[in-house]
């Protein structure tokens, strides 16, 4: 067909099209040139666009997209409890786009399909795989930490130099200087294990995550004596009433957000509670807004309306909970059956009082089974326990006053008004009321808690209080109830296969990091009250701290520190006492790594590892009931590794030189075991649990052992889950390990607690029951033995610093990672974003737009404002995860936070054995703190600034 046009007409429509190419290229530049007039002259009109025209090769590029040489199934390892299962098409060796696999099985037709899932953030994972921030040959520093000067090394140069140093310390009796970080099993099992399994073998020090990140909820382990058993997110749906509380899931949970407005269309009433107007605010029914870190006063609100009008549940208090038991009034302490003649029970057994007024032991209670766990006893009653007791009884001591948790309770309620709330909260009396009386007499209510909350100091008491709502009102323990923490990823499904894997000694030095950080960031000598607390707690025995004390009754520094699938530097609460103090104590810090990130840039060499689309591993969140896995749609970039395979030619490269030195086996100070380092790598690549030499030289193996030595896809009496299996499509798991608290039925969303809501098992707490009244010393001493509100602490002195500083996630990136990513960026302003009310902007004379800087007495850094009258005056916001790099002046957002722990979070419980409360990495120890830091904030070039 010929392109040429030969009537008037044509040509005349012809030259229009021409003058409005031309018009538009002046308007869009403001200028116009002859060239530009030139260039408009060689468009053409295509009459028929799907016949045959000129230029038609930019079309290939829309056929390539549908051209591959391969398809890989991968996912993006990050700390985002997504676990997206996604399609990666790789042309010749390169990855050409990513997709969305959209083939979990779906769990029944009563609740929406799971698919798809995926983020923005997701669909650009390629640019680190590919782009110029792929770190792809070992590293060397040369300069300074953090100045950025480095020089390129090989393998060889590298493993000789690290494990050179890693021999010496082990050797000199340091071995537990040397500290591991790395998060999140849940997201890449095999990755985690790498790094754990190396410095487990070598008697080094793994550090817990969920703690320092400010995700673990610590008010979940004092009530339940279990740590965050959430419901996967497909049971929201089954919930009339949803309140998401401090849980901005419409930007943090993205592939699981529609579960919340599937409930809502469903008839679901949904209530916001965050201090600005979020995203998921925008979705909700209602809108409540706090003002900052008065959550446990709202909530104990709430709970004042539900107890003073009846809405509890009675039967469930009186089973489920610790209310009916008895309290001594001269010391505060439970009433223990030891103490009261004709009560049969031990000092750790509870006391209540049944319908004819006789006292009774509570069945059990930690003296009245045989373990924390114990499926073998029952909570459940043969009487009628009485919630209201406040009397006189005969102990061994005569006479004592003793009141129920319940009264006890209801004199904590009495300072908790709505008029009193609302002077705290900012929140309307009748708000307050009304949604207390929705919440309760909704069938099925549950609660979505979130970071918004557990970022304070006093994050114990916000958890405590909320939980206390659904306790109440018998919200838990049913499909569609509860309070569901979504903050990191601290549960793992396939538990057991994981654990010997990254374990195989099964003798464990666990750091919590937060008090690791602070005790040798050397904070200790500006918190004095706070220090003799934690020597305390370590003289107890309570808190482990590594180094340990020698027998001169001094302590080491911690020497070597490995950082792996993490950014410690970047999210160190109390940041610049980190950079200051810490990190000159380090004698080696290895980052292995992808991208030049915060922590990379301040390490003595960075290993280049594999990216997520580069390695075998597998992936599965407490999100959801299903495992799918990483693998190698394509071969490392440059000469970058897996990290099984990193550690394990660290491990090989130490056994080498062991032998070489004829080095003998070293005996452990703390464990019944002996370090051997002449069969490091033997004992690296051995199957502990067969004794199968040389089994694990490979990542896809260590993925293969996961599965096979875990409950959840390898039951005694179930079908089996294999890798393959996996591949082929994501899949749900078979069955539950111990560490969950309900079965896994066929056709049903995953609920917690049904064990003991519905089997009547005991709680795993010291009373066996929802334990709201904490009698250790400690609680008592700071008046928290029940939940209460306290106000936010101030860091810094409000009359200098009178900005609020909260650190939120972000929309465009998960922590760190996609903050620096070209097209996350230019969704957003591109820099640090400090989001400012206009009142207080107005104040300050900023305008939208102007660069400021925000400091304090610990540092100073600079962002670009953004007028947010969606927030409250007087609190400023930025999302945490910007880089050092990011910043004109250096420091980050955590660098004017400053390290402040509870010593609520440093007991165990009780004291002499610690079956309720203990340090387990992850399950219990001081959380980092994030909000109670103040700023002030002036515009650069300003007065001041």
């Amino acid at each position: 067909m010929s392109n040429e046009q030969t009537d008037s007409t044509s040509t005349k429509r012809r030259d229009f099209l021409k003058g409005i190419g031309a018009a538009a290229a002046i308007g869009a530049t403001g200028v116009g040139t002859a060239q530009t007039l030139s260039e408009m002259d060689r468009l053409q009109v295509a009459e028929d666009p799907i016949g045959n025209y000129p230029y038609r090769e930019w079309e290939d590029l829309y056929r390539d997209e549908w051209d591959w040489d391969s398809v890989g199934r991968s996912t993006h390892s990050i700390n985002c409890t997504g676990s997206c299962s996604w399609d990666v098409y790789v042309k010749n060796g390169q990855v050409w786009r990513e997709e969305q696999a959209a083939d979990y099985p779906r769990i029944s037709q009563d609740v929406p399909d799971s698919n798809p899932r995926g983020c923005n953030k997701g669909a650009c994972y390629k640019n680190y795989v590919h782009g110029a921030k792929r770190v792809k040959y070992p590293l060397k520093r040369t300069g300074e930490r953090g100045e950025g000067k480095w020089k390129r090394i090989d393998w060889d140069t590298a493993l000789d130099e690290i494990s050179e140093e890693m021999l010496d310390t082990v050797v000199e009796g340091n071995y537990d200087g040397i500290d591991g970080f790395t998060p999140i099993p849940a997201m890449s099992p095999v990755s985690f294990a790498s790094g754990s399994r190396l410095l487990n073998l070598l008697g080094g020090v793994s550090h817990s995550f969920y703690d320092w990140y400010a995700d673990l909820p610590p008010g979940q382990p004092i009530t339940w004596g279990h740590q965050t058993d959430n419901a996967e997110s497909a049971d929201w749906y089954h919930a009339d009433y949803i309140i998401a509380w401090g849980s901005n899931i419409d930007i943090t949970r993205i592939p699981d957000a529609k579960y919340y407005l599937e409930a809502r269309y469903d008839g679901a009433k949904t209530v916001g509670v965050f201090t600005d107007y979020s995203q998921t605010a925008i979705h909700s029914d209602e809108w409540i807004s706090p003002d900052p870190g008065t959550d446990p006063a709202l909530a104990l609100g709430m709970a004042r309306t539900i107890v003073d009008e009846g809405l509890y549940n009675e039967a469930h208090l009186k089973e489920q909970s610790d209310m009916p038991l008895l309290v001594r009034e001269d010391t505060g302490k439970f009433l223990r059956a030891s103490e009261v003649p004709g009560v049969s029970g031990n000092e750790k057994v509870m006391v209540l009082v049944d319908e004819d007024g006789t006292l009774r032991k509570a069945p059990a209670s930690l003296g009245d089974r045989d373990a924390k766990y114990d499926a073998d006893s029952t909570i459940e009653l043969d009487f009628d326990p009485q919630l209201s007791i406040d009397r006189t009884v005969q102990t061994t001591d005569g006479s004592v006053a003793v009141k129920s948790v319940w009264e006890n309770l209801k004199e904590e309620l009495g300072d908790y008004t709505p008029e009193a709330v609302y002077d705290k909260t900012g929140v309307g009396k009748e708000t307050i009321q009304r949604i207390a009386r929705e919440f309760a007499e909704a069938d099925r209510g549950k609660i979505i808690h979130g970071k918004g909350v557990n970022d304070w100091y006093h994050n114990d008491l916000g958890n405590r209080a909320i939980q206390l709502l659904t306790t109440l009102t018998g919200h838990i323990g049913r499909r569609g109830t509860g309070v569901d923490h979504y903050v990191g990823q601290e549960k793992i499904w396939a538990f057991n296969g994981w654990k010997n894997l990254s374990f195989p000694t099964g003798k464990v030095r666990g750091i919590p990091t937060t008090l690791w950080t602070y005790y040798h960031a050397d904070i200790m000598e500006e918190q004095p009250e706070l220090a003799d607390r934690i020597e305390e707690s370590l003289s107890k025995d309570w808190m482990p701290m590594y180094p340990e004390e020698r027998e001169d009754g001094t302590r080491p520094d911690p020497s070597i520190f490995f950082v792996w699938r993490a950014n410690y530097y970047n999210q160190a609460k109390g940041g610049a006492a980190v950079r200051e103090n810490l990190w000159p104590k380090l004698d080696l810090v290895v980052d292995i790594n992808y991208r030049m990130d915060t922590t990379a840039l301040h390490s003595d060499y960075v290993l280049p590892s594999s990216s997520n689309y580069e390695k075998d591993d597998l992936s599965m969140t407490d999100m959801h009931t299903y495992v799918h896995p990483f693998t190698k749609a394509l071969e490392p970039l440059g000469e970058s590794k897996s990290d099984w395979e990193i550690f394990r030619l660290l491990a090989e490269r130490i056994q080498q030189k062991a032998q070489e030195r004829g080095i003998d086996p070293i005996d452990d100070r703390s464990f019944d075991r002996q370090i051997d380092l002449q069969s490091v790598h033997d004992d690296y690549v051995k199957d502990w649990i067969t004794g199968e030499a040389e089994a694990l030289e490979t990542a896809r193996e260590g993925a293969d052992f996961i599965l096979e030595n875990s409950t959840e896809t390898n039951p005694d009496d179930g079908g089996e889950i294999t890798f393959e299996d996996t591949v082929e499509q994501p899949q749900r798991f078979e069955a539950v390990g111990d560490h969950w608290t309900s079965d896994l039925e066929e056709d049903k969303t995953y609920t917690p607690w049904m064990d003991f809501v519905q089997d009547k098992e005991p709680w795993p707490t010291f009373t066996g029951r929802q334990q709201y009244y904490i009698d250790h010393d400690w609680f008592l001493e700071l008046g928290e033995e029940l939940p209460t509100h306290k106000d936010p602490i101030d860091e810094q002195d409000p009359e200098e610093y009178p900005l609020r500083f909260n650190t939120h996630h972000p929309r465009y990136g998960i922590h760190s990672t996609w903050r620096d990513d070209k097209y996350m960026l230019r969704l957003n302003r591109g820099e640090p974003v400090l989001y400012i009310h206009p009142d207080d902007a107005q104040r300050r004379g900023i305008e939208d737009g102007d660069r400021v800087r925000i400091e304090n007495e610990a540092d100073t850094i600079s962002g670009i404002a953004k007028t947010y009258p969606s927030g409250q005056e007087g609190v400023v916001k930025m999302t945490h995860g910007w880089e050092d790099y990011q910043y004109e002046e250096g420091g980050n957002f955590n660098t004017v936070v400053t390290m402040m722990m509870k010593p609520t979070q440093l007991i165990q419980y009780p004291e002499d054995t610690g079956e309720h409360l203990h340090f387990f990495p992850n399950f219990w120890g001081p959380t980092g703190v994030n909000s109670d830091a103040r700023v002030e904030v002036r515009k650069k070039g300003g007065d001041g600034a």
